[in-house]
């Protein structure tokens, strides 16, 4: 009887545990369903928005770069080229040949040269965000040249945001981490080219740009910000960063960038002061640049006044 009793106990707690366990599978249904539900639509892709970027052709925009840095203003350039490509999902590179599995890409290489007194700097970003227009950017990189030494970060949209750092900075060194997903100030730009009204604003959660946090010494994380909308202008304000960033746009399609503003505190100690750094448009043109790179396809520099 005892024996009988034993076995009829652990046959309702085998029973019962089953149960429980089928019940929290069927609530983690649930769950990811009412996760799938809040997805947003997918951008339909227009006509215009096709003969536009996949003509073969990438659009280059030069600027005329005033650069806040050390407390002082620096003259210099920035880039911003565009173009459309296909992505590896799980790589995260550039597909080498087509396939209906790539991710179709916005791609943004943004580009700033200035000097420091006696030394230059060099910045480059690269953000490749979908143009399915309803996701994170898949892909953020960052890397700062100058003669102290340089870093690189990255950023992998994965499972979660997967953040890889290298800096010659001790207190920064390399780093490995993840963060929740959530905006990235580096997304936007290519989000705007795309469809500017689908930017977000209001109060929201979002990391600020690879090169701030990296000139700036800022933890890579999701801070507050206002995002506003109005007529060609989209804002971006850290109260906690003491920082605003403006970018003019022109509101019909293409949504061409035509400069931006970022004002910040710079330099340390004494130095340290708000200011503000300015970008403004000089040349833009539509170009398949990886094959213009003879001696002869110098004067495109020249036509972009960029020499």
């Amino acid at each position: 009887m005892k024996k009988l009793s034993f076995l009829l106990c652990l046959s309702f707690l085998i029973i019962n545990s089953c149960k429980e366990s089928k019940s929290k599978t069927s609530e983690t249904l649930a769950i990811s369903e009412t996760k799938a539900e809040t997805i947003l639509p997918k951008t339909m892709l227009s006509k215009e928005f096709k003969d536009y970027w996949y003509n073969g052709e990438a659009e280059i925009t030069s600027y005329k770069l005033e650069q806040a840095r050390y407390g002082e203003m620096r003259d210099g350039t920035a880039v911003m080229v565009f173009v459309t490509e296909d992505f590896l999902p799980e790589e995260q590179v550039k597909a080498d040949t087509y396939s209906k599995k790539n991710t179709p890409v916005l791609k943004l290489n943004a580009t700033k040269n200035f000097n420091t007194g006696i030394y230059p700097y060099s910045i480059m970003q690269s953000t490749f965000y979908p143009v399915v227009n309803n996701e994170h950017a898949i892909k953020v990189s960052a890397s700062i040249q100058e003669w102290c030494g340089h870093v690189y970060t990255q950023l992998n949209n994965r499972r979660d945001f997967e953040i890889m750092s290298h800096s010659y900075f001790q207190n920064e060194a390399d780093q490995n981490f993840n963060i929740e997903k959530t905006w990235t100030e580096n997304e936007l730009w290519t989000k705007l080219r795309i469809d500017p009204k689908t930017l977000p604003t209001g109060e929201i959660d979002i990391i600020p740009s690879l090169e701030y946090t990296r000139l700036r010494h800022k933890a890579i994380k999701a801070y507050k910000a206002i995002a506003s909308l109005d007529n060609g202008t989209y804002t971006l304000s850290y109260p906690d960063l003491n920082r605003t960033l403006k970018i003019q746009f022109n509101p019909q399609f293409p949504f061409e960038i035509n400069g931006w503003e970022e004002t910040s505190v710079s330099g340390y100690g004494s130095s340290a002061q708000p200011l503000k750094t300015k970008a403004t448009k000089l040349e833009s043109i539509t170009s398949p640049y990886w094959s213009k790179n003879s001696n002869a396809d110098e004067d495109l520099r020249a036509t972009l006044k960029l020499q």
